[in-house]
């Protein structure tokens, strides 16, 4: 090969490559910002945290209280809709609906994040305890936590749910973020579990070890931080579940018994559905929240998902 054309091809190179590189992180960046399903799902997301965290302020009423304006047409046949400072009309007891179904944001987004949150810790845990570890008691313990995992698999997610709250004598609010969060475990430990029997046998982990470091520094500082990202984007997409399945536990009855305590699902089931015939705006709007809020973190949860796939960098 000439001078000339080496010259040419070198040209080239430095023409078409980026300065630096780019990291798959900061890539993955860019096609998020291009991505017009990104864009949508973090803008309902965003949205739906902004009137939770702000819905003291957005609220026009106190979601408590009843007032004289809505409880003076109040009866079982009757329930007041639209009408001047009130938008949304009346639940069945006199309160400002819209001021409920704003603050029913604040505990649909707590459940949501606390179940994910409480999942994802169990499911990082085990994960992590199947997959990092060579030799027969890690085949042993691998083996332990993937067949218990294939059981809870095995189960309906929801049916697994209704199942844990109806053990407990009085349900709460607290037995339904841990049923949610316990049939997400599963997922998190299978996901983790593959990622890090992937990363176990890379170069950088193979050089470690070759070099005599300890067992845990290496699943600590190599194998763990390099397996967890499919995690994370996997808990924003549970994340919409979560929500989805703790509004299914309240609409059941198996949710929060505090009627006082605005939350979608037990807005949709216990007042939605009885007076369904009667005003059937009540279950309408706990039911469309729902569905856009859940939507939101699925769009973003896939279009994080294709973005952070190296197969997908061009």
């Amino acid at each position: 090969m000439t001078q000339h054309k080496i010259e040419k091809l070198e040209r080239l190179a430095a023409s078409t490559a980026e300065p630096g590189g780019v990291s798959l992180l900061r890539d993955a960046s860019r096609r998020l910002a291009r991505n017009p399903v990104a864009i949508v799902g973090a803008v309902i997301v965003l949205l739906f945290i902004l009137v939770a965290a702000l819905a003291p302020v957005i609220a026009p009423h106190d979601p408590v209280a009843r007032y004289a304006e809505l409880t003076r047409e109040l009866t079982v046949d009757n329930i007041p809709g639209a009408q001047a400072g009130f938008p949304f009309g009346s639940d069945p007891l006199g309160r400002d609906f819209l001021s409920r179904l704003v603050y029913g944001s604040r505990q649909t987004l707590f459940v949501g994040v606390v179940a994910t949150a409480l999942g994802l810790a169990v499911g990082i845990a085990l994960g992590t305890s199947a997959g990092a570890f060579p030799g027969r008691l890690g085949k042993w313990l691998d083996l332990g936590i993937m067949r218990v995992t294939d059981v809870m698999l095995a189960l309906p997610s929801l049916l697994l749910a209704v199942t844990l709250v109806a053990v407990v004598a009085r349900p709460s609010q607290w037995t339904v973020i841990v049923a949610v969060a316990l049939v997400n475990v599963p997922i998190f430990a299978r996901l983790l579990r593959g990622s890090m029997l992937a990363q176990r046998e890379s170069d950088h982990v193979l050089a470690a070890r070759a070099l005599g470091v300890r067992q845990g520094a290496i699943v600590l500082r190599h194998i763990l931080p390099n397996s967890v990202g499919p995690v994370i984007v996997q808990a924003t997409l549970t994340f919409g579940t979560a929500i989805i399945e703790a509004a299914a536990l309240s609409f059941l009855g198996l949710g929060d018994p505090d009627i006082n305590r605005a939350e979608w699902g037990q807005m949709l089931g216990v007042d939605g559905v009885r007076y369904l015939e009667v005003r059937p705006e009540l279950a309408y709007y706990p039911a469309i929240a729902i569905i856009i809020v859940a939507l939101g973190f699925t769009l973003l949860g896939e279009a994080m998902r294709e973005a952070l796939d190296p197969k997908n960098r061009r």
